[in-house]
């Protein structure tokens, strides 16, 4: 099942429900059949996800190191860093307009 989240400050963002489920975790939110980020919440919410991406490359670094030589390196397609992206972007957007992110509607 597919997600979207909605705002006036950018596009919409498109998301499979297991990954929404996810990330909203991450920044303490849960997924509903409706949902709001308010404004007010943007800042400590982009916070939390910055730090979630940060511990994940730091975690990955460390796994590239400890298991790969020099000559095999392994090639990891699905970071939370490029699956969080978009969803990060409209987050930013919105706090800059002062705007609400919707799912659900």
């Amino acid at each position: 099942m597919m997600i979207t989240f909605q705002s006036t400050a950018s596009p919409d963002v498109v998301m499979l429900r297991d990954l929404a489920q996810y990330l909203l975790g991450l920044i303490g939110k849960r997924l509903g059949e409706r949902g709001v980020i308010t404004h007010d919440e943007l800042p400590r919410a982009i916070g939390r996800l910055e730090a979630a991406i940060s511990d994940d490359a730091t975690v990955e670094a460390t796994v590239e190191t400890l298991h790969c030589s020099a000559g095999n390196h392994r090639e990891s397609h699905n970071r939370l860093s490029q699956r969080a992206w978009p969803f990060l972007d409209m987050m930013r957007a919105a706090r800059e307009s002062d705007a609400d992110i919707i799912w659900g509607l």
